[in-house]
């Protein structure tokens, strides 16, 4: 029998989310307050059904930021033994409003330039981080079940608090967006009076503004929502343009060099995909019978940079306790066992069978 799921917002994200699960075989409803988007994701086989799905073993919300609490709120109730998880890229401002162990905030970072469910694929998430932000009312059953969902769809999911989250993705997503809005308004304002200014603005600078082309109705909704992390942002990446223009002014040569140099490490050290198998160490971790063991052991894996790239929940011999089998890289597995040592875990590791 198909497992069940409810997409509440059926455009580009939501509509990948639908053809992501239906590939591996989910039955998918849609809900949205626009019929002809549903009408156009039955269409593109995104979904196989339309209203609430009291059935629903999961339930994702991908709407507008300042929509998802409310949503968060009737999935709940229209699906009584579902968990919930939504795709907003605010996270802390709608925990604070959602006081249930069902819910757990999410962010995949995915998406495209394309708009609505006409630009949805059921690959968007291969290779992408989907964050989750668990809290003090996560349990490990709801933590587990909403991370097997999205690791099937090839996503690596990133363990962060709400708070952090917002703060991390205002450098890596919203300032970034904002500064390619910016750089295009410029060229546009100039080709009023160079004609050639758009015609040059190729490579380097149709990569760095791509973003720029994304649908503009959802900015305000996440500038609104994450206002304090952006414009600290903002004003470090001021700061930071005011050093290099005062570099450039003064012809310092040496510390332009230097910043650039510093820049282009950054940028080469970047990670890539997931590494081999034979580079891959299964660390097995006891755990107790205590709500939030595996989004604490997640989140500390993500504080030391080791990324978890499958997890196991298997019965133990110690009574009440079960074993979280983690896979990780083995260059990286002696530092989260540390951690872990550290936070009064006691780990052992052991090859790949």
């Amino acid at each position: 029998m198909s497992r069940r799921a409810t997409v509440v917002g059926v455009g580009l994200i939501g509509g990948s989310i639908g053809l992501a699960l239906r590939e591996k075989g989910w039955h998918v409803s849609g809900v949205d307050l626009n019929p002809a988007h549903l009408d156009r994701a039955l269409e593109l086989e995104a979904i196989d059904a339309t209203g609430w799905d009291s059935e629903a073993e999961i339930t994702f919300i991908a709407t507008p930021v300042s929509t998802v609490a409310p949503l968060v709120e009737e999935a709940l109730e229209k699906s009584p033994l579902g968990v919930v998880t939504d795709a907003g890229s605010v996270k802390h401002p709608i925990v604070q409003q959602i006081k249930d162990k069902r819910f757990i905030g999410g962010h995949p970072m995915a998406g495209s330039e394309q708009e609505g469910v006409d630009g949805a694929t059921a690959t968007m998430f291969i290779d992408t981080n989907w964050v989750l932000t668990p809290t003090e009312l996560t349990e490990d059953q709801e933590f587990a079940i909403i991370r097997e969902v999205v690791t099937s769809f090839g996503a690596e999911v990133v363990t962060l608090s709400p708070e952090r989250h917002d703060a991390l993705v205002a450098t890596v997503s919203h300032v970034p967006h904002l500064t390619a809005a910016t750089l295009m308004g410029l060229a546009s304002a100039q080709s009023e009076e160079h004609y050639a200014v758009l015609r040059l603005a190729a490579g380097g600078f149709r990569d760095m503004t791509r973003v720029a082309a994304g649908n503009p109705s959802i900015w305000p909704d996440i500038c609104k929502e994450n206002s304090e992390a952006i414009t600290d942002v903002l004003d470090d990446l001021i700061e930071g343009l005011s050093h290099v223009r005062n570099e450039i002014a003064k012809e310092d040569k040496e510390a332009l060099l230097k910043r650039l140099e510093t820049a282009r490490q950054a940028r080469v050290s970047l990670p890539t995909g997931a590494p081999r198998s034979s580079e891959l160490i299964e660390v097995r971790v006891p755990i107790p019978d205590r709500k939030g063991e595996l989004a604490a052991i997640f989140a500390l894996a993500t504080d030391l940079d080791v990324n978890i790239y499958d997890l196991e929940i298997a019965h133990s011999s110690e009574g009440d306790k079960g074993v979280a089998v983690l896979i990780v890289e083995t260059s990286l597995s002696e530092r989260l066992q540390g951690g872990l040592m550290a936070n009064g875990y006691r780990p052992t590791s052991q090859p790949l069978a």
